[in-house]
């Protein structure tokens, strides 16, 4: 069960019905080539492009930063900040940036560790004393900053009663709830995204700064970067310039967030431009040095290289590096976010000294907010060194797949979608993803495409997804799901063995209601554990999207694990049965079956 708040980059990969309902109107066409310099059509293209996907997401405002070392190349706004006011999006317009809020509380543990006031490879519980929680890994090693800020701490994605809430508390509140959860990994396992660890890396800082955390961020990062109207807040910023947000053109509140540290900075495009200046400077800003130049290295540097189930992913110290559409302009570094109106996408290439910003007041735009910073800060690239993405090659399709080949693939698998069952008819295959069908086709590779027919009979493209392929692979002595796209490969999932105890789940089934919600924003509209193919599920309707069903690997009579991308490991979710009644905990809150 994962929170819909705040997503990685590669959250969304398989949105197929997002792709399948887009709108036929063609999208502008690049420049077939594009003169050295030529920045006025960089931006007339990008002008046409972000038009088009605004029109076709519904998308009330956006703004949008060209950065190229120390200056602002391009910046502008499009649509409002506030649709009824008719107040226009400007290159100032505060929006709330999500995710890449963990940029900046990285970036201000790195300035204390400078300064030998936190120590990042050193156990949490330094840092915080009153910091412990389970874990159900014997030998594993301490949780550390380093793992928190890299992702591989093993800790559950988010702590869910009070994340977004009417008056939330203070984020520190969190620290005393975690005792009695589990951790899902083993710290360095694998790669798990997790708004929970950047929320304890703002408690240490807030600890070792000795002052509240937003007004330790205000003066030791945010002034000297000269961003004088971000600030760290749970809600939106009261400032004129705060825009609103949106869902389909209409107005929709934005919900206040407990965890701060990890989505909570409120900032315009021309602010994360100046960010990106900074770390192409090597640390330096116009209000001083930020940080020593090899600490802006070392976070851009791989720290998972070493992380066997991590394949080709990587990430610094807060920045995601690689993306497949840009790897013809050397390192890519980036981070996304999202909240419920608001989405949010930076992206740059050291190496260049470029970078794209790109904000946006709508639910339901992050894909067409990737898209356009992928694709301005690619034709970017070509203007400023001639570069130019080669073109993609067509998967060649291959003959059918052998019988034993077909056998092999059949069966089920724990995701980063959730459960997913292959299913075989005659030699060919086919997968239940998301609540939709996808052909899996056999290409001359040796992966296997997606294809997608509308009622069973017509072909319809998929677009990027379509460039996908998947393939089986032993790593580790895990028995892998992995992508792959030009060049780059991903854990998807992993096979799953019989189910363990069949039948455990059948005193479980039935619907459930959260008795605890208070004054929490709905983030469900239905919560059900039920049985498929043998395996128990819990299978979750988030507020939009299809529903997510994830395999509950038993743990004993009244412990289950919800598997995520392997199969024997998840979050943990506590159940207790009395006659008739059953009640379980997960991240806080307390689900009581109401019905069949």
């Amino acid at each position: 069960m994962a929170l819909c708040g705040f997503l990685p980059p590669r959250a969304g990969v398989l949105a197929v019905t997002v792709l399948l309902l887009a709108g036929c109107a063609a999208a502008p066409l690049r420049p077939p080539e594009l003169a050295r310099n030529d920045d006025a059509r960089v931006q007339d293209y990008a002008t046409r492009l972000i038009e088009y996907e605004m029109r076709k997401q519904s998308i009330v405002g956006l703004s949008v930063a060209v950065v190229d070392d120390q200056k602002l190349l391009w910046a502008r706004g499009f649509g409002f900040a506030d649709q009824e006011k008719g107040v226009p999006a400007t290159p100032d317009t505060l929006y709330r940036v999500g995710s890449i809020s963990k940029l900046f509380t990285d970036t201000v543990a790195m300035q204390l560790a400078e300064q030998g006031r936190l120590d990042i490879d050193a156990p949490l519980t330094r840092a915080l004393p009153d910091f412990s929680i389970r874990s159900r890994f014997a030998g594993a090693p301490p949780i550390t900053l380093r793992g928190l800020m890299t992702h591989h701490a093993g800790l559950p994605r988010d702590y869910l009663k009070d994340f977004f809430t009417e008056t939330p508390p203070p984020f520190t509140s969190v620290i005393p709830l975690l005792a009695d959860i589990d951790t899902p990994y083993a710290p360095g396992t694998v790669l798990s995204y997790s708004n929970l660890g950047i929320t304890l890396v703002g408690a240490a800082v807030e600890r070792a700064a000795g002052r509240p955390f937003a007004d330790h961020l205000q003066q030791s990062l945010l002034a000297p970067l000269g961003m004088a109207g971000a600030s760290f807040s749970a809600g939106p910023s009261a400032s004129p310039l705060m825009a609103r947000g949106y869902d389909k053109g209409r107005l929709r509140d934005e919900p206040a967030l407990r965890d701060v540290p990890a989505g909570g900075l409120n900032a315009s495009a021309a602010d994360l431009a100046r960010f990106a200046s900074m770390v192409f400077a090597d640390g330096q800003a116009r209000g001083g040095r930020v940080l020593k130049a090899e600490t802006v290295a070392e976070m851009l540097r791989p720290q998972n290289a070493n992380v066997p189930l991590d394949l080709d992913a990587r990430i610094g110290i807060g920045w995601f590096i690689g993306r497949p559409a840009l790897q013809h302009g050397g390192k890519v570094v980036l981070h996304g976010g999202a909240t419920r109106n608001f989405h949010s996408s930076l992206v740059a290439l050291p190496e260049h000294k470029l970078a794209v910003v790109v904000l946006s007041n709508s639910a339901g735009s992050g894909a067409a907010v990737e898209r356009i910073a992928n694709e301005v800060l690619s034709v970017a690239l070509e203007a400023r060194s001639g570069l130019r993405p080669p073109p993609a090659a067509e998967p060649t399709k291959a003959a059918p797949l052998a019988e034993a080949e077909a056998l092999r693939w059949e069966g089920d698998y724990a995701t980063l979608f959730g459960h997913v069952r292959v299913e075989r008819r005659g030699n060919a295959l086919a997968a239940d993803v998301l609540g939709t069908r996808l052909d899996l086709e056999p290409r001359a590779d040796g992966r296997l495409g997606l294809g997608y027919r509308l009622f069973g009979l017509f072909p319809i493209g998929l677009g990027e997804i379509g460039q996908y392929g998947i393939s089986r692979r032993t790593v580790a002595g895990r028995e892998l799901l992995v992508g792959e796209r030009l060049g780059a490969e991903a854990l998807v999932g992993e096979k799953l063995p019989p189910p363990a105890q069949p039948g455990w789940v059948r005193p479980y089934l039935g619907r459930y209601a959260i008795s605890n919600q208070g004054k929490d924003v709905p983030l469900f509209k239905e919560i059900r554990v039920r049985e498929g193919n043998g395996y128990p599920l819990l299978e979750v309707q988030v507020l939009e999207g299809p529903p997510v069903r994830q395999v509950l690997l038993p743990q004993g009579e009244d412990k289950a694990l919800i598997l995520g991308q392997l199969a024997d490991s998840g979050e943990t979710v506590q159940c207790r049965k009395a006659d008739d009644a059953v009640e379980c905990r997960f991240a806080g809150y307390v689900l009581t079956r109401v019905g069949d």
